[in-house]
């Protein structure tokens, strides 16, 4: 088979031919139709990983396929059904978090595509317990970014305490954001889209907001507090200077949900949350429950992804225009 690996940190891309794998006991091995490049294989590109990635490493967990081959144990799937794999790649089922049910905090939690091989490749080997459903009626390039992209604004969106009619806002309209906005909208929300320009308020407006908030020639708190404050704000961008402001356009009791990772501090002081009971929460991606029900909400609801194709000879293509952020908005490997 083919894959796509990076040979070691900061190393270009190289197609390599490999075995086929074989799935041990609780595994399976799926033949991949599609497979996302997300912002978060760069950890893999560029070895930004704490404890230090072993290469060669095949990246990718954004996984659409077929299951090729069950391993010993596995009784609740079948070969040729379709499944997909996200950025939760197994966890342990013994600490604490998992014990209570929190799968995406495992303590020993595995990342697909870190801790081991991903789908950058024709095959690719998961744990059983990391493996969602996909719907029939989703083609695998729309599927695939949702177990990531997808999952993640789904995921915070649903737990922020954002209840119907309430007014939640989306900053950033990119890989996350284009897919926020309509979750938002589609589950009966007030959405409210913040970007910086005009041009892309016709976009968003299409993807069902229905107010634009251009930050280039407008106060997005100001704004917001003239619509009474959101109650929800999904942070996508990530850039922590970008995000600190937002909290005085929250509503009272209002979350600000962040999403775009950075290693730089959101700057709020104390006051600003305890006056009006303001908080600042995070999201991870998902469990493979959660990419199920994302997949099904989206099929449901029509919610899709943006897309642009590769195919896998053209993965470091496909990772430029991702990593430059001129891709609309997902770039895909497509395996026919």
């Amino acid at each position: 088979m083919k894959v796509a690996q990076v040979p070691s940190k900061g190393a270009a891309f190289e197609i390599v031919e490999r075995p086929i794998p074989k799935p041990g006991p609780q595994q399976v091995l799926i033949k991949v139709e599609a497979c996302g490049v997300c912002h978060s294989d760069m950890f893999v590109k560029e070895g930004y990983w704490d404890p230090p990635i072993q290469y060669p490493r095949v990246p990718g967990h954004e996984v659409i396929g077929k299951i090729a081959k069950l391993g010993e144990g596995v009784t609740h799937l079948k070969e040729g059904q379709r499944v997909g794999v996200g950025w939760e790649g197994g966890h342990c089922f013994t600490c604490d978090p998992c014990k209570k049910g929190d799968f995406i905090t495992c303590s020993n939690q595995r990342i697909t595509g870190i801790s081991h091989d991903g789908g950058y490749g024709e095959y690719f080997v998961s744990p059983v317990e990391s493996i969602a459903i996909v719907p029939d009626g989703l083609e695998p390039e729309i599927a695939g970014p949702i177990m990531c992209a997808g999952v993640t604004v789904f995921g915070a969106l649903r737990t922020s305490g954002a209840r119907i009619g309430d007014v939640v806002a989306v900053q950033g309209i990119g890989g996350l954001g284009h897919l926020a906005i309509q979750y938002a909208s589609k589950a009966g929300y007030k959405t409210v889209a913040l970007s910086h320009g005009a041009s892309k308020k016709d976009l968003a407006l299409k993807l069902g907001a229905h107010v634009y908030i251009d930050t280039a020639t407008q106060n997005a708190v100001e704004e917001l507090k003239k619509l009474g404050g959101a109650n929800v704000i999904i942070a996508t961008v990530p850039n922590a200077e970008a995000i600190s402001p937002l909290v005085d356009g929250l509503a009272n009791g209002g979350n600000l949900v962040v999403v775009g990772a950075d290693t730089r501090h959101v700057k709020v002081t104390p006051i600003q949350l305890l006056a009006r009971r303001l908080r600042i929460s995070g999201w991870p991606s998902g469990t493979a429950k959660d990419s199920q029900d994302a997949l099904e909400f989206s099929l449901l609801n029509k919610v899709y992804p943006m897309v642009e194709t590769f195919k896998l000879e053209d993965v470091s293509k496909a990772y430029e225009k991702m990593i430059s952020n001129t891709a609309r908005f997902r770039t895909v490997l497509v395996f026919k």
